[in-house]
C-alpha cells in the first residue's frame, strides 16, 4: 500500500461532482427509455382485461408505445430526471466517500470492509433519496400512459394546489428503501468484485474492472430494490383525494398488499427493462466517473496524481 506521503491528494468536490454529473447524464441519455417501459410495467396492475390495454412483456410495451404513442413518448418526463442527474449522481458518490471516511474515523481504522463498504453505501443511499422524490414524482406522473399534464410545470403546479407543499415529497418512505437498497448492493459489490478480479496493470485493464464490477453492483442492486421500486411508483402515482385514504401508502403493508392480490412476481413488475437499464447502467456510472477523474488528475498534476 502507498504511504500517506505518496498517495494523491484527494480532488476538490468540484471535480467529484462534474465527473458524477457527467456520468449520470451519459448514462440517463443513453438508456432512458427503458425507464419509461419499466413505470408502465409497474404501474399496470391486474390481469389482462378483454378491450383494455395491456402490456405482455417488455418488448411488447415497447412495440405499443411506439405504435400507438409515438417513438417521441419514450423519452416523456426526460427534463425531471436530466435536472436532477447532475446532483443526482454528484450526491451518490460524495455522500459514499463522506460517508466511508467518517465511519473509518469513527472506527479508527484505515481499511474499508465488505461490511463497511455495504454500510457505507446504504448511508449515501438515504442522503440520496431526499434530494431526488420531487424529480422523480414529476417524472412518474408524466410517464403514466393515462398522464393529462402539459409538462413538469404543470405537474408541479398541481401538486402544489391540490396537495400542497408537501405533496411533492409523496413518496419519500419507499423512495428511501429503494436506495438505501440499491447503493448498499451497488458499492457492496464493487468493494468485492473488484477484489476478486486480477489487478490491473493497464489503463484499459483498469477501465474494464470498473465497468464490470459496477454493472454486477448494478444488477445486484436491482434485484435488491426492485420490491421498493414498484412500491414507489405506486405512492406516487396515486392522487390524494381529501378524506379518503391511498390504496398504496406505506411501504411494507403495500408490498404486502401487492403479493396478496397480484401475486409475487408482481413486485418484480419492470424489472427487465430495470436492469437491462441498471446493470450496465452501474458499470456505465463507474467506468465514466473514474476515467473522468483519471483525466482531471493528469491534467492538474502534482500533488493529485
Amino acid at each position: 500500500m502507498a504511504s500517506k506521503s505518496t498517495s494523491p491528494k484527494p480532488l476538490p468536490f468540484i471535480y467529484q461532482f462534474g465527473a458524477g454529473a457527467i456520468a449520470g447524464v451519459t448514462e440517463l441519455l443513453c438508456l432512458y427509455p427503458l425507464d419509461v417501459v419499466k413505470t408502465r410495467m409497474q404501474l399496470q396492475t391486474g390481469k389482462a382485461v378483454a378491450g383494455a390495454e395491456h402490456y405482455n412483456g417488455m418488448v411488447d410495451c415497447f412495440r405499443k408505445i411506439v405504435a400507438k404513442e409515438g417513438f417521441g413518448r419514450l423519452y416523456r418526463g426526460l427534463v425531471p430526471p436530466l435536472m436532477l442527474e447532475a446532483p443526482k449522481r454528484a450526491v451518490k458518490f460524495a455522500a459514499n466517500d463522506f460517508w466511508g471516511k467518517t465511519y473509518k474515523e469513527v472506527l479508527n481504522t484505515d481499511k474499508m470492509t465488505q461490511g463497511l463498504s455495504v454500510l457505507t453505501g446504504c448511508s449515501a443511499g438515504a442522503t440520496e433519496s431526499v434530494v431526488v422524490v420531487p424529480f422523480e414524482l414529476v417524472k412518474i406522473r408524466l410517464q403514466d400512459k393515462n398522464s393529462v399534464y402539459k409538462g413538469p410545470m404543470d405537474v408541479v403546479g398541481q401538486i402544489l394546489k391540490k396537495e400542497g407543499p408537501l405533496g411533492l415529497y409523496a413518496g419519500l418512505e419507499p423512495t428511501f428503501w429503494r436506495h438505501v437498497t440499491w447503493n448498499g448492493g451497488y458499492f457492496g459489490c464493487i468493494f468485492q468484485v473488484k477484489a476478486l478480479m486480477p489487478k490491473a496493470e493497464t489503463k484499459s485493464a483498469e477501465l474494464f474492472n470498473n465497468f464490470v464490477s459496477g454493472a454486477i453492483g448494478g444488477f445486484v442492486g436491482t434485484v435488491f430494490n426492485t420490491p421498493f421500486d414498484v412500491v414507489k411508483s405506486r405512492v406516487q402515482n396515486s392522487v390524494k383525494v381529501a378524506g379518503t385514504v391511498p390504496k398504496y401508502n406505506w411501504t411494507f403493508p403495500s408490498l404486502a398488499l401487492i403479493a396478496r392480490e397480484e401475486g409475487f412476481g408482481a413486485l418484480y413488475s419492470g424489472f427487465l427493462p430495470k436492469v437491462l437499464r441498471l446493470a450496465p447502467g452501474g458499470g456505465v456510472l463507474l467506468l465514466v466517473v473514474e476515467f473522468t477523474l483519471g483525466v482531471v488528475r493528469s491534467q492538474l498534476g502534482p500533488p493529485y496524481i
